[in-house]
C-alpha cells in the first residue's frame, strides 16, 4: 500500500519544514521521521472499528513532535521498541518513550505536550495557558490555584494568579508520587508521608509500620487522602482539620482479594466512604476486576469486568443486562470518583486482548466508558456504558455533569464541548507559541445532554433521578423530581428513558413537556409487539435518531428500519436493508424512493426504480407525458403491452388512429381493435378479428354493433363473447326458439328459469320448459309441469335427483306416481326419502321386495328428533321381522340389536347358523337367556370331535346360570362316552359333575328334581361298581367274576351299565380260561336278552374267532359283516375331561 504523509502546522510544525529520515517500528506500528528543524515526527498506525489497515490515509495518525534541536539526519529503533537513537549533526540522542502526564481537579485541567511543557485549562475561566518546566516532567497535579510537577528528583509549584502562572516554590524531594490539598503537598518516603508547604517544609509526617509497608500510592477526592502501600495495604485520612487525622484503621488487602500480587492504583470518593482499587495479580497481569473498599462496613466488593457483572447488587432490568454482556471480556485501566457526587464511579475499560499494548496504543482499541452507583444499601449498579468518543486518548475525570478526556490537536467528536477559546496565556519566559493547542475536551454525561449549564438544585435532582430509576424505585425517582418545572429538564429524562427503556416514566415526562404529538405516536407505538419498537419511536420523536436506528436493529424489525431510513432521506440504506432483511417490502421501498428521484428532478434513475418496482406501466407514462418523444423512444424499446396500451390511447386520443391500430395490435387489445375497427365501418375486419382471437370483450362490443341491424350475427358474437343473457334476449324478442334452448342450458339458472317461463307461457316446447327448470334447480315446478303434461320420461330423470332434502309432499307424490306404474323400488326410495318408512315398508312386504342393507339404513332413524323411541324401535324390529321372513337373518340381528331386542337378535343369528358370530353376540350381549341359547345351538354341532365347543357349551351354561341343563349335558357326555367308546371310568366322571351341578340348581317342578338326581345317584353307584370289577379283574379274577354275576342281578342295571358290555366281560373271562361252553352259554343268554342288537357291539373279534373255532358255531351274517367293518375302523379316544 502506498501513502503520503505530510507535517501539520496546527501541531507545532513550520511551513516549510523538510524530513531527512525515515525510521519505521513493526512493533509498534510507529513511523518516525526527523526534520530539518530540529523535530521528531512520529505517525501512528490507528485500526478503528469497521475499518482495515489497508484503507486510506487517515488511518495514520501525526503526533505532537519531539523537539531536540539542529538538523535530524538519522534515527534508528531499539530493540526493546521503548528507545528512539537520533543524531542531528552536533551529537546522539537515545529518547525514551514515556506516557505522558495528565491530571484534573477543581475545574483545572492539566495535560503534558512535551518533556518540558504542559498545556493548562481552567474550564470555570475559559482561559488557557502553556507551561514550559524546568525540568522534565514525570508527574502533574492540579488544584484550583496551583499546578504542582515533579520529576522523581524535584518539585516545583507554580501558582495561578489571575492571567498568569508564578513560580511559588521548587525544592529537591524523591518522591515519585506527589498529591496536593490546599496549601498542602504530600510526597512519599521510605515508611511514611511528608505533609510539606509549597516551598517543601514538612509540616507533618504520617508514619506507617513495617507490617503496613512503604506507601506508593496517593490520591486526594475533596478532604480525603487515601494512600496505597507495597504491601497491599491502604489507609484513608481526613484532611479537613489542621492536621491530617486516621479516617479509618489500616486495611490490609491482601487478606480480602486473592491472587493479589501489587497496587496499581487507588482512588477514593467525595465524602471517604469508598476507596477504589485497581491490582495486578501475582503473575504481573492486570485483574479484570475493580475492587471497592467500604471504609464504614469494612468490606471488600468488585465488578468484574470478564464477566459484566458485580460480586453484589440488587437485579437490574434487561438494559442493565445487555450493556452487562457487552462489558464481558473487557479489563480496567483507568477509574474516577465525581468531583463531589459520592455515589458515582467512572471507570474505562478495553477488550481483554489488548492489555499487551495498553501503554503504546490505546487509541488503537475499543474501549469503553462505563459508569456506575455505588452504596451501600444497593451494592453495585451499572447506570451508563458508552465507547471513549473517537479522537480521544483517556479519560481524564468525571465531574457532573461532564465528562473530561485528553485529546489530541486537531482531533475531537461532534459530541465534545471544548472550552471557550476566549483567551490564551503563556508564560512570559518560556518563549512558546501563543496560540496554545486544545488538550482537553469534555462530553456531557447521557443524563445531561442539554443540562450542562444548570443549576446545583437541578443537577442533583437530575442525579438522584438516575440513581433511583437504575434501582427501579420508581416513587422516589419522581419525588425527586417532582418541583421541577423546565421543560429541557423533562426532555432530558425522557431521553434517560430510551436509554433505560422506561416507557411508563417515558409518558410522565411528555406529559410535563407538553409535547402531545410524541405522546400520540408512542400511543400508537404500543400496537407493535416487541418493546424495543416503542422505544424507537420515543427516540424518533425526542430526535435520537442513532438510538432509534440501533433499537430497530436490536429487534430486528427491518420494516420499521426501513421506513425510518426513508423518512430520515437515507435512501442508500433504506434499499440496502430492503434488499438483504425486509424483501417483502422491496417494492414498495423501490416506488418510494422511484417518487422521492421525481421529486427531486431525477427522472432517468428514477425511471430505473420504477421498473424496478414493477410500477413502470404507469408511473413512466405518467411522468414521460411531456415529453412525447422520449416516451415514444421509451414504449418502443420496453416492447410491453401494457405501455404500447397506453401509447395507443394516448394516440388515439391524438387523432392518429393508423398508429393506435399499430399499438392496439402490439398491445394484443383487441376490443380496442374492433372498436376502431367499428368505428370506421370496416365491421368485415372488425369480425375476423373477433372471431380468430376469440376475444370475448371484442365480441361484446361486435355484437353490440350487429343488435341494430344482424340479430343472428349479435346472438353469435354474444354467444362467444359468453354474455348468454343478451343472447337470450335477443332469441325471446326474435322468435329464435331452436337457439334459446341451448343459450339457455349454457347460461345462468335465472336464465334457464326465465327461458323455461318463456317456453310454458308460449304453450309450446313443454318438455323443452321442464328440462330447464329441472336445469336451473326448481325441480317442483319441472315436476308440477311434468305432471300436468303427464311427461313420464321427464319425471324419471327428475326423480333421479330427489333426495331428503327434496320437499316430501313432492316425495310422496312422485313415489305414488311410480307405484300405479309399477315400479315399486323407485316408489320405495322416495318413500324413504320423504320420511315415510312404514309406508315404504309397507310397500316392500305386499310386493316382496328385497330389503338391502342401504335400504334398511336409509329406513333407520339416527335419533329421536323425527319419531320418538317407542316407535323407533317399533320400526327397526319391523325392518328386522321383514329381513327374517325374506331370509337376510344378518341384517335382522342388526336391526333387532337397533332396536334394543338382543333375544329376537339371538334368536335371527340362530337361524342363519353363523357359529362364530353367535359365540361372539352371546359374548358381548352377555344376557343369561342368550348364553343358553347359544349353548343350547352348540350342543346341535358335533362337538364330540371339538374340544372347543365343548368348552365353550360347559361355560355358556356356567354363565347362564343353568345347572339343571350343564347337568343333562354331562348326562349326555357320559352317555357318549358309554355308548361308543365303553369308557365307564370318562362316563363316571361326567355323571359326578352332573349330580354336583344338578344339587346346585333350584326345584321348581314339585320333587321331579329329587328323584332326577336319585336316579342319577342310582346310576353312579352301579357304574361306579363296574368299574371297580374291572379294576380289580387284574388283582383277583375270580372275585371280578362273582361280583360281575351279581351285577347282573341289579334291578334297572341296564340304563347304567349296558347288559352287552357285562356280558361281554364275562364272556372274554372264560375265552381267556378256555372255558368255551361256558362262554357260549353266556353268549346265548346275550343273545337272548337282546335279540335286535349285534353282540359283536360287546364282545372282542378275538373271542368271536376263538369260539367260531373250538366249538364250530356258525355266526350271523350280521355278524361277520360287523367284523370286517372292525378291521377297518380306527379307535378314536377323544379327551373330552
Amino acid at each position: 500500500d502506498n501513502y503520503v504523509l505530510s507535517l501539520d502546522e496546527t501541531l507545532g510544525y513550520e511551513r516549510g519544514e523538510m524530513i531527512n529520515c525515515v525510521s519505521y517500528c513493526a512493533g509498534k506500528e510507529i513511523l518516525a521521521a526527523g526534520t530539518t528543524n530540529g523535530r521528531i515526527a512520529m505517525w501512528r498506525m490507528v485500526v478503528q472499528s469497521g475499518s482495515s489497515r489497508g484503507d486510506t490515509k487517515p488511518q495514520w495518525k501525526l503526533q505532537t513532535p519531539t523537539e531536540i534541536g539542529g538538523n535530524v539526519t538519522q534515527l534508528q529503533w531499539g530493540s526493546n521498541l521503548n528507545l528512539l537513537a537520533a543524531n542531528n549533526s552536533n551529537t546522539v540522542l537515545i529518547l525514551c518513550e514515556h506516557v505522558m502526564s495528565a491530571h484534573f481537579s477543581h475545574q483545572v485541567a492539566a495535560v503534558q505536550l512535551s518533556p518540558t511543557q504542559l498545556n493548562i485549562t481552567q474550564f470555570h475561566t475559559g482561559l488557557h495557558f502553556s507551561l514550559q518546566s524546568d525540568i522534565h516532567v514525570r508527574g502533574v497535579c492540579v488544584t484550583k490555584d496551583s499546578v504542582t510537577v515533579w520529576n522523581g528528583k524535584q518539585v516545583t509549584v507554580y501558582e495561578l494568579s489571575g492571567t498568569s502562572l508564578r513560580n511559588t516554590g521548587s525544592f529537591p524531594c524523591d518522591s515519585h508520587v506527589v498529591a496536593v490539598h490546599g496549601e498542602n503537598l504530600y510526597t512519599v518516603e521510605p515508611n511514611r508521608v511528608q505533609i510539606r508547604t509549597p516551598q517543601g517544609t514538612v509540616k507533618q509526617l504520617l508514619t506507617f509500620s513495617k507490617a503496613e509497608g512503604n506507601p506508593v500510592l496517593l490520591n486526594v477526592r475533596q478532604s480525603y487522602l487515601v494512600v496505597g502501600t507495597d504491601t497491599a495495604n491502604i489507609r484513608v485520612f481526613d484532611l479537613s482539620r489542621r492536621d491530617a487525622k486516621a479516617h479509618c484503621s489500616t486495611k490490609n488487602l491482601a487478606d480480602q482479594i486473592p491472587n493479589l500480587g501489587a497496587l496499581r492504583s487507588v482512588k477514593c470518593n467525595a465524602n471517604g466512604s469508598q476507596v477504589s482499587i485497581l491490582i495486578s495479580q501475582v503473575n504481573g497481569r492486570p485483574d479484570h476486576k475493580v475492587y471497592f473498599y467500604d471504609v464504614e462496613m469494612d468490606t471488600v466488593t468488585h465488578f468484574d469486568f470478564f464477566t459484566g457483572r458485580p460480586s453484589s447488587g440488587i437485579s437490574q432490568e434487561e438494559e442493565s443486562e445487555k450493556q452487562q454482556w457487552s462489558l464481558s471480556g473487557h479489563s480496567p485501566v483507568s477509574h474516577f470518583w465525581d468531583e463531589s457526587e459520592p455515589r458515582l464511579f467512572v471507570c474505562e475499560t478495553v477488550p481483554v486482548s489488548s492489555e499487551s499494548i495498553l501503554n503504546s496504543s490505546l487509541d488503537m482499541v475499543d474501549v469503553l466508558v462505563v459508569t456506575l452507583f455505588c452504596t451501600q444499601e444497593h451494592g453495585l449498579l451499572l447506570q451508563d456504558c458508552s465507547p471513549r468518543p473517537p479522537g480521544m486518548q483517556a479519560l481524564l475525570a468525571l465531574d457532573v455533569p461532564y465528562y473530561y478526556y485528553s485529546c489530541k490537536p486537531g482531533e475531537k467528536d461532534q459530541g465534545l464541548i471544548e472550552v471557550s477559546a476566549s483567551s490564551y496565556r503563556t508564560q512570559p519566559t518560556t518563549g512558546t507559541p501563543s496560540q496554545v493547542p486544545h488538550m482537553v475536551s469534555r462530553k456531557a454525561l447521557r443524563d445531561f445532554v442539554g443540562l450542562e449549564n444548570c443549576e446545583k438544585a437541578t443537577r442533583d435532582a437530575m442525579l438522584n433521578f438516575s440513581f433511583y430509576l437504575t434501582i427501579g424505585d420508581m416513587d422516589e425517582a419522581f419525588k425527586s423530581i417532582k418541583l421541577i418545572k423546565s421543560k429541557a429538564v423533562w426532555e432530558n429524562m425522557a431521553r434517560m428513558c430510551v436509554k433505560t427503556r422506561r416507557l411508563d416514566v417515558a409518558r410522565v415526562c411528555l406529559g410535563n413537556m407538553g409535547n402531545a404529538r410524541a405522546a400520540k405516536a408512542l400511543k400508537e407505538a404500543e400496537a407493535e409487539p416487541e418493546p424495543e419498537t416503542q422505544v424507537a419511536m420515543l427516540a424518533i420523536q425526542l430526535g435520537m435518531l442513532e438510538d432509534a436506528e440501533n433499537l430497530y436493529k436490536s429487534c430486528q424489525r427491518y420494516d420499521l428500519l426501513n421506513n425510518f431510513y426513508q423518512a430520515s432521506g437515507k435512501w442508500q440504506q433504506a434499499l440496502e436493508t430492503a434488499e438483504v432483511h425486509d424483501r417483502i417490502h422491496l417494492r414498495a421501498t423501490y416506488y418510494s424512493y422511484a417518487k422521492y428521484l421525481e421529486s427531486m428532478g431525477d427522472k432517468t434513475l428514477a425511471l430505473t426504480y420504477y421498473e424496478k418496482s414493477d410500477t413502470h406501466r404507469v408511473e413512466v407514462p405518467r411522468m414521460l407525458q411531456d415529453d412525447t418523444s422520449s416516451l415514444e423512444i421509451y414504449v418502443n424499446k420496453m416492447k410491453d403491452k401494457s405501455i404500447y396500451k397506453w401509447w395507443a390511447q394516448y394516440l388515439e386520443s391524438q387523432a392518429d388512429l393508423d398508429s393506435a391500430l399499430h399499438f392496439y395490435e402490439c398491445a394484443q387489445d383487441y376490443l380496442s381493435l374492433v372498436r376502431i375497427f367499428c368505428y370506421r365501418g370496416d365491421i368485415q375486419k372488425a369480425s375476423e378479428i373477433a372471431n380468430n382471437t376469440g376475444d370475448r370483450a371484442a365480441s361484446y362490443h361486435l355484437a353490440r354493433h350487429y343488435e341494430g341491424h344482424d340479430i343472428k350475427q349479435a346472438v353469435h358474437f354474444y354467444t362467444r363473447a359468453q354474455a348468454y343473457n343478451n343472447a337470450i334476449r335477443l332469441c325471446k324478442e326474435n322468435g329464435l326458439d331452436d337457439q334459446l334452448m341451448n343459450l339457455a342450458l349454457l347460461s345462468n339458472p335465472e336464465d334457464m328459469m326465465e327461458a323455461a317461463c318463456y317456453y310454458e307461457e308460449k304453450g309450446s316446447h313443454l318438455d323443452r320448459a321442464v328440462a330447464l327448470y329441472h336445469k336451473a334447480g326448481y325441480v317442483s315446478r319441472a315436476l308440477e309441469l311434468a305432471f300436468a303434461t303427464e311427461q313420464f320420461g321427464a319425471l324419471e330423470m327428475i326423480a333421479e335427483d330427489l333426495n331428503e332434502s327434496s320437499d316430501p309432499a313432492l316425495l310422496a307424490r312422485c313415489s305414488d306416481f311410480f307405484s300405479t306404474h309399477s315400479k315399486y323400488e323407485k316408489s320405495v326410495e322416495l318413500l324413504v326419502a320423504a320420511k315415510k318408512y312404514h309406508q315404504a315398508l309397507e310397500l316392500c312386504v305386499t310386493q316382496n321386495l328385497t330389503i338391502t342393507e342401504d335400504l334398511a339404513e336409509r329406513m333407520t332413524v339416527p335419533d329421536s328428533k323425527d319419531m320418538s323411541e317407542e316407535a323407533r324401535k317399533e320400526l327397526l324390529e319391523r325392518i328386522a321381522d321383514c329381513c327374517m321372513r325374506q331370509g337376510n337373518y344378518h341384517l335382522a340381528t342388526k336391526k333387532y340389536t337397533q332396536a334394543g331386542n338382543k333375544l329376537k337378535a339371538m334368536r335371527a343369528l340362530l337361524k342363519s347358523g353363523d357359529t362364530e358370530k353367535i359365540v361372539f353376540f352371546a359374548n358381548v350381549s352377555r344376557q343369561k337367556e342368550l348364553f343358553i341359547l347359544a349353548a343350547n345351538y352348540l350342543q346341535s354341532l358335533d362337538w364330540r370331535k371339538d374340544p372347543d365347543i365343548l368348552k365353550t357349551i360347559i361355560g355358556f351354561y356356567t354363565k347362564g346360570r343353568a345347572p339343571d341343563l350343564l347337568a343333562g349335558f354331562y348326562e349326555a357326555c357320559a352317555q357318549v362316552e358309554i355308548d361308543d367308546y365303553q369308557n365307564y371310568e370318562k362316563a363316571l366322571d361326567a355323571l359326578t359333575e352332573a349330580s354336583k351341578c344338578l344339587s346346585k340348581a333350584k326345584d321348581a317342578s314339585s320333587g321331579q328334581q329329587e328323584v332326577r338326581l336319585a336316579d342319577l345317584q342310582h346310576k353312579i353307584t352301579l357304574i361306579r361298581k363296574f368299574v371297580h370289577i374291572r379294576s380289580l379283574y387284574s388283582e383277583d379274577a375270580s372275585e371280578a367274576v362273582q361280583l360281575c354275576e351279581t351285577l347282573l342281578e341289579e334291578p334297572e342295571l341296564d340304563p347304567a351299565v349296558r347288559i352287552g358290555d357285562v356280558f361281554g366281560f364275562l364272556i372274554e373271562h372264560h375265552c381267556q380260561q378256555g372255558n368255551f361252553q361256558l362262554a357260549n352259554r353266556k353268549l346265548e343268554q346275550l343273545q337272548k336278552l337282546l335279540p335286535s342288537q349285534n353282540v359283536s357291539y360287546y364282545i372282542s373279534q378275538a373271542s368271536l374267532v376263538a369260539l367260531q373255532k373250538e366249538l364250530g358255531i356258525p355266526m350271523d351274517r350280521s355278524d361277520k359283516i360287523h367284523i370286517s367293518k372292525e378291521e377297518d375302523e380306527v379307535e378314536e379316544d377323544l379327551n373330552m375331561f
